[in-house]
């Protein structure tokens, strides 16, 4: 966002050694214009650049930075230097939003907090849109609700509300191609119509995509306490009840007096609901909508949801890694791979790599353990890391998979499975050479394998599509040009 500044300082102007030719003194209004556009001479530019709000200055500003040989007749003959007594006012900061002019906004009143919307939130907000002469295209009387994003009104409006602060006042000069085409009353705009709108930011709520697919969506109600959130396997007190899109109670559990209490991640409530829950702060007030996918055993209808109202009244964390001593980080780290395989077995991917990671965790940091504590930890660290790239290639993050690969092979040169699964990580991602050299070097270790043979003549096939591509993309290319 580039910024200029409307200053109106209160100026007079004379030749040096002459008479005053112009003075917002005399005429008793200061005078406006806007910073680095050219709209003053040069000296003058840069001199009101370095005051402050009330300070007064003489510019002594040489021809060359005024108007030069040519001067200004009548009143300003050549090579004239000029004197100007500058007293500052005020100034107005005008932010581009856009960088090329298209939104310039500019605050009218300042708002509280530090905090602006984003993507996706509930923001609510009056508003005034007119035309550039003067007639009202749109307004809000009770002011609109919408979410950004969405397009409401006109893309300026969306992009301007993401920069202000709650209970901000700002007037938006709008370009046409950042405007609206149609009012609400559904009446044509004249083509190529600057906009001016007047907006006032009343509130916002945020809102979260918890799982990066909308399947699993928070809007906070009232903000928690604090910093911290429940991890995996906290110990949760909550209250809430699920509604179906229709408004019919599904489900309730806990009241104030006596919340319900699970343990996370530990499949005590479905998948969307217990990801939402530990996004959230203790006393944090929020509905969350699960997508059926994420509802395990429901027997909801495709595409069908549930509405959570949900409090979290407080939680416990697990103990934390370095608080325990080393035989009771080699025991949390089986439970946790234990766990992560009995998910794996059930297809439960997400939850399975959640184990696997914290399982690894446990074990990361070695210097505290024996040699024999040693040998089983570098066993649960290799293993946990080759199975949480197993589910990291279920889940599509093939990049990740590769990193946990690496860390297998950083241990392990001659790991045969975390050759194969970086390959197949690499085969996602088009990485085709490293795919190849992981491939080629699992066969030398294990020539008979018959899952790399397979995934080596799947490789070839590749890079013969890719190769034919390539030819026919060049050869239009070429076609073209001649």
């Amino acid at each position: 966002m580039a910024n200029s500044i409307s200053w109106r300082p209160s100026t007079s102007g004379k030749i040096e050694g002459g008479e005053c030719f112009d003075s917002s003194i005399d005429k008793g209004s200061p005078f406006s214009f806007k910073l680095g556009q050219g709209e003053v001479i040069k000296g003058l530019d840069d001199g009101v650049a370095t005051m402050k709000k009330g300070e007064r200055a003489i510019f002594i500003v040489p021809p060359n930075l005024a108007y030069g040989e040519a001067g200004s007749p009548p009143l300003i003959p050549p090579n004239a230097t000029l004197v100007f007594d500058v007293e500052m006012k005020s100034w107005i900061t005008i932010t581009d939003l856009t960088g090329d002019g298209g939104i310039l906004k500019k605050i009218t009143k300042e708002g509280h907090g530090w905090a602006t919307p984003r993507d996706g939130d509930h923001v609510l907000v009056k508003y005034e849109a007119r035309l550039e002469n003067g007639s009202v295209v749109s307004k809000s009387e009770e002011g609109a609700m919408f979410h950004i994003g969405d397009g409401y009104l006109c893309p300026g409006l969306g992009k301007a509300v993401k920069t202000m602060r709650k209970g901000e006042k700002a007037e938006l000069a709008v370009k046409s191609f950042y405007g609206l085409s149609e009012n609400e009353e559904g009446k044509r705009i004249p083509p190529d119509s600057n906009l001016t709108i007047e907006i006032e930011l009343v509130s916002w709520t945020s809102v979260i995509d918890i799982t990066g697919d909308n399947k699993v969506v928070k809007k906070i109600v009232k903000a928690g306490q604090g910093f911290e959130r429940p991890n995996e396997d906290s110990m949760v007190k909550v209250i809430y009840t699920a509604k179906l899109e229709d408004g019919t109670v599904f489900e309730h559990k806990g009241t104030n007096e006596e919340p319900f209490q699970y343990t996370t991640l530990q499949e005590h409530i479905n998948e969307g609901l217990d990801r939402a829950i530990m996004s959230m702060k203790r006393g944090e007030h929020a509905e969350v909508t699960v997508g059926a996918e994420y509802v395990c055993g429901k027997n909801l209808p495709a595409n069908s949801m549930l509405k959570y109202d949900i409090e979290l009244i407080d939680f416990i964390k697990e103990k934390p890694f370095w608080k325990m001593d080393t035989n009771e980080k080699l025991e949390a780290s089986q439970k946790k791979k234990l766990d992560g395989n009995m998910f794996f077995k059930a297809g439960k991917f997400w939850l399975a790599s959640n184990k696997y990671h914290k399982a690894s965790n446990y074990v990361e940091y070695d210097h505290s353990f024996s040699d024999d504590e040693k040998c089983i930890a570098n066993g649960l660290k290799l293993a946990c890391n080759l199975n949480n790239a197993a589910c990291k290639l279920k889940l599509g993050d093939y990049l990740q998979a590769s990193r946990l690969c690496t860390k297998v092979l950083e241990q392990d040169p001659s790991n045969v499975k975390a050759l194969f699964r970086r390959a197949e990580a690499y085969l996602k991602i088009s990485e085709l050479e490293k795919a190849e050299t992981d491939i080629k070097r699992a066969l030398i270790i294990d020539p008979h394998n018959r899952d790399v043979r397979l995934k080596y003549k799947e490789l070839k096939g590749t890079q013969r599509e890719y190769t034919k591509h390539q030819t026919e993309f060049f050869s239009t290319m070429i076609a073209k040009m001649g």
